[in-house]
């Protein structure tokens, strides 16, 4: 449909009213023809702490360019970013989910603060991508998500290696399997520049998912974030956002049901992260489309893995675009009628229109046929049981056993866990629960790479389990389950499992449960009684008190 392309911005700056609004701005550069053209916010997530998002500086000037070029104004704005491969394993990790509320709010507020007509939001790490969209879609303003791409892999002793590699030898280390030396040789290669972690760990993933959206335009984000092509791809989002304003389209039509279904599948597809489980859902709130957690398995049961990517497979994300990107995969995807072609994009042409463009490298083996693929179902699946009423996350790549029994090993912190796992108290068999790491009672919902990839590098990622309350990283493999529902401090029965107890995972059945009668589990929960907050004020403490479950995507009302 047409829209006014100065809907909102007429309010702000035209008028004798408005003369001291335009005071202001043309103090910073600012002048009278720029303001009669349609104000486009840039938001990016730039930050000196980390490479993932340290390119969007330079990515912005180049969507400026294109705004400006196309006819209408940019203005840039600046969110905030948490490192989760910084912050992990520490109280700062706490702090990396809450930030995608924080990035959602304050991309809203500053798009209602300045009633800019559009905008474009550069994305790069993890929990940017779903604060982004999130924060767009409550604008309601015609726009695009832009990913800032992907981090090129290091090299070392001749093989291409990740933060995965680093994580995992830190457990390699602690049992004796590495030098200091040799670990300080890793840590000095494995992250070359800028750009998100390299393989289909939570940036890569979501940055596939939201291409298959819609609401970014597909192929945009394969680009590594220091190949040249990235800074094209900035210029021509700069271009398309004044052609989707022009055309009026508005976030809630491309984010359809259908689209979140394409997006649950190319997950599947690729052995992607269990955290977008929490982010799609998160974000299909935004814009009114009723997903359960169920949706998830469901959909993956009927999807393939075709992406033989990390950490379950053998490539990094680079691999993938140099195979043929996220247009071959939907090309795969479609012939085997496993998504919707039909759906809308920011492009102006459906999902199937764009994967016609797909170029196959010859001879790759990234993305394989659905003829053969790596694993008949997709990398999600949902545990119930009277562990987790409310279900579970947990991600099967291909290669993990499907079924696993034994005695419970219970800690009440991630760094209570840690310790075990590197004074090698941790024994094959053994089921790992840490909780009180949820959304509420962490709060904050801390991912567990550092313990899940010290078990791996200790040699026991075939042999232990684990369970949480809190999240895993995109990097994650094994016999891990996460955002266990209800949560130990909404006293949610992991809340009630005891050293020692019984647990099992049964995957073909769908279950997780401790192995208690129906009336002991109930006398624990009874005598169970909350433990005080961690924190009696500031962001922590507002989040805690107003987060939902897991199961709800961990939202904020």
């Amino acid at each position: 449909m047409s829209l006014d392309p100065r809907h909102r911005s007429r309010t702000l700056v035209d008028g004798p009213d408005r003369a001291p609004a335009r005071a202001m701005l043309k103090s910073v550069g600012y002048d009278s023809e720029s303001l009669r053209r349609p104000l486009v916010m840039v938001a990016h997530s730039w930050i000196g702490t980390m490479p993932c998002n340290y390119n969007q500086r330079d990515l912005a000037a180049e969507v400026m360019r294109g705004i400006r070029e196309a006819g209408g104004t940019p203005m840039e704005i600046n969110t905030v970013s948490i490192s989760d491969g910084i912050a992990m394993g520490t109280e700062g990790m706490k702090a990396s989910l809450i930030s995608r509320e924080v990035v959602a709010d304050s991309i809203e507020l500053c798009g209602r603060g300045y009633l800019f007509d559009a905008a474009v939001v550069i994305v790069g790490c993890d929990k940017t991508i779903p604060g982004g969209v999130m924060g767009l879609s409550r604008l309601g303003v015609p726009g695009l998500v832009l990913y800032s791409g992907s981090i090129a892999p290091g090299n070392y002793k001749g093989r291409d290696v990740t933060i995965q590699d680093v994580f995992e030898a830190v457990g390699s280390h602690a049992a004796g399997g590495m030098t200091d030396a040799e670990l300080t040789a890793l840590e000095d290669v494995a992250c070359p520049g800028a750009g998100a972690c390299g393989a289909q760990y939570t940036a890569n993933t979501m940055a596939t998912a939201i291409e298959f959206l819609g609401i970014s335009p597909m192929g945009s984000g394969s680009a590594g974030a220091t190949d040249p092509r990235k800074n094209s791809a900035g210029y021509e989002a700069g271009q398309l956002v004044m052609d989707v304003l022009a055309r009026g389209q508005l976030p809630e039509d491309v984010m359809t049901r259908e689209a979140f279904e394409n997006a649950i599948a190319c997950v599947a597809s690729t052995g992607g992260s269990t955290n977008a489980v929490l982010h799609l859902l998160a974000m299909a709130r935004e814009v009114g489309v009723s997903l359960d957690i169920d949706d998830f398995d469901d959909i993956s049961e009927r999807t393939p893995i075709i992406g033989d990517l990390r950490p379950g497979g053998r490539y990094v994300a680079l691999d993938m675009d140099r195979a043929g990107g996220t247009r071959l995969l939907a090309q795969r995807l479609l012939e085997g009628e496993k998504i919707h072609g039909d759906q809308p994009t920011v492009t102006g042409r459906t999902l199937e229109e764009e994967a016609a463009d797909a170029q196959e490298a010859p001879g790759q083996d990234v993305i394989v046929s659905l003829d053969e693929p790596l694993k008949e179902t997709g990398g999600l699946v949902i545990l119930k049981g009277n562990l987790a009423p409310e279900g579970c996350v947990i991600k099967v790549a291909g290669h993990e056993i499907m079924q696993h029994r034994g005695p419970a090993r219970v800690f009440d912190r991630e760094e209570d866990a840690f310790a075990a796992v590197s004074e090698r108290r941790i024994s094959p068999g053994d089921v790992v629960v840490i909780r009180y790491e949820g959304p509420r009672g962490g709060p904050g919902m801390r991912e567990m790479l550092g313990v899940t990839a010290a078990l791996v590098g200790e040699g026991l990622g075939d042999s232990v389990a684990l369970l949480t309350d809190g999240r895993f990283s995109g990097a994650t493999h094994g016999l891990m389950a996460g955002h266990v529902a209800p949560e130990a401090a909404a006293g949610g029965p992991i809340a009630a499992i005891e050293e020692g107890d019984i647990v099992s995972f049964d995957i073909d059945a769908r279950r997780l449960d401790v192995e208690l009668d129906e009336a002991e589990l109930e006398r624990r929960l009874a005598a169970w009684t909350p433990p005080a907050p961690r924190y009696e004020r500031g962001v922590f403490a507002k989040y805690a008190n107003g987060v939902s479950s897991a199961s709800q995507g961990a939202v904020t009302s």
